[in-house]
């Protein structure tokens, strides 16, 4: 009776191997007592992997898609930890030290509850976003966010000492964030952002769950990590991406994003009407001109390769690339986001590369030389984050 059942253990075991993921464990302790540390978060960023550490110092982290990750620990009174892991098949092994923090005496920045609140404004629009899955976002303690807003430089910093706790309740995430530094540079447009998070599944009904189902879905197809994952599978076309290079240059017209601001300040400030009107005019010029698409579309072959290290890939091209995703359209309005008249209003986005090439892993995230996004995936914030471990419906 069996021998039927240890002919279906050997038709499937291979398949069972195949299909297991990923584990780490180790042990944390203090690097000067070697005693153990317990209750330290350990967690890999971006994903929805974490722990904490026994009384022993112990943990584990198991259930891992192949792939690179930045495992971090973090506990009060001790320096942050952070390394690079490349995932495989084959446990991994990794016991940590930490150093405890020298105290450190913050500035003291005075200002009014009004000003904070301001500050606070203009933070939360930039890190979670203004789309409509942003409403259903709530910041649990935005009062540990240490926020200063420097008015000559018009820069915004902020950052915190322990987890900034946001729980996003259109797509079911609890998102526990390490924030390091945030910037928000209005004069030049660019938004940076250090630290870590990870994603834990808030508690909900059937019917909330088949709902969050339903949004985590519309937010991963057409973004940027649906597109890096189609990329290394050689699926673009299926997945409904087009590429291609786009050739651009800048408006001499247009004078430095610095200029302008600066001048519509000091025009408005002495009421000088038709000069700051002047300068505003300026200001809504596109800061391209004779924008082309190259044609014909790019393969896959054209921008890729497959790193010497497993897991890893490159992403390399001139000019610019320009990623058509033809199953979603993109209604907003960018004055400095060229669309050829003959195209459909579909969802694009702009990729810059700011070194040769970009490194991006598996899981479909960029893990050395980031690039900048114009476009549709420039838009995206905390509202619409996934785990980098999302595996999504196959359609």
């Amino acid at each position: 009776m069996r021998f039927p059942w240890l002919i279906l253990i050997c038709v499937f075991f291979p398949f069972a191997v195949f299909a297991q993921n990923g584990i780490i464990s180790g042990t944390v302790t203090n690097a000067d007592s070697k005693k153990p540390l317990p209750r330290a978060s350990v967690f890999l960023s971006n994903s929805a992997i974490g722990s904490a550490t026994n009384e022993d110092g112990k943990y584990l982290l198991s259930g891992i898609r192949p792939g690179q990750y930045t495992l971090v620990v973090s506990i009060l009174g001790y320096e942050e930890y952070s390394k690079t892991i490349l995932v495989g098949r084959e446990p991994i092994k990794l016991d940590i030290e930490l150093a405890q923090k020298p105290l450190q005496l913050r500035e003291v920045v005075i200002s009014s509850s009004a000003d904070w609140k301001k500050n606070y404004e203009a933070f939360r629009k930039e890190f979670i976003g203004t789309d409509e899955n942003a409403k259903y976002c709530e910041v649990i303690n935005p009062h540990i966010l240490n926020l200063t807003y420097n008015p000559s430089k018009q820069l915004l910093h902020a950052d915190a000492d322990e987890f900034l706790v946001v729980e996003n309740k259109a797509l079911g995430y609890r998102v526990k964030f390490l924030l390091n530094d945030f910037k928000i540079d209005k004069i030049a447009g660019l938004i940076s952002r250090e630290g870590q998070q990870v994603f834990e599944e808030l508690p909900g009904s059937e019917a909330q769950k088949k709902r969050w189902h339903e949004k985590r879905e519309e937010a991963y197809y057409g973004s940027a990590m649906h597109f890096y994952r189609s990329l290394y599978a050689d699926k673009l076309a299926e997945q409904g991406f087009q590429i291609y290079r786009l050739s651009r240059y800048l408006n001499p017209e247009r004078p430095e994003e610095e200029v302008i601001r600066r001048k519509i300040k000091y025009f408005t400030e002495i009421r000088r009407a038709d000069s700051a009107n002047y300068w505003i005019s300026l200001a809504n010029k596109s800061k391209y001109y004779r924008d082309n698409l190259i044609k014909p579309a790019l393969f896959t072959f054209e921008i890729l390769n497959r790193d010497e290290q497993q897991g890893l890939f490159d992403i390399h091209f001139q000019n610019y690339l320009y990623v058509v995703y033809t199953k979603k359209t993109d209604d907003v309005y960018n004055k400095d986001l060229y669309r050829p008249m003959d195209m459909p209003n579909y969802a694009v986005s702009v990729v810059t590369l700011m070194a040769p090439y970009a490194i991006f892993d598996m899981n479909g995230i960029i893990v050395a030389n980031a690039p900048i996004y114009e476009g549709t995936w420039s838009r995206d914030r905390l509202s619409d984050m996934l785990p980098v471990d999302y595996v999504p419906d196959q359609k």
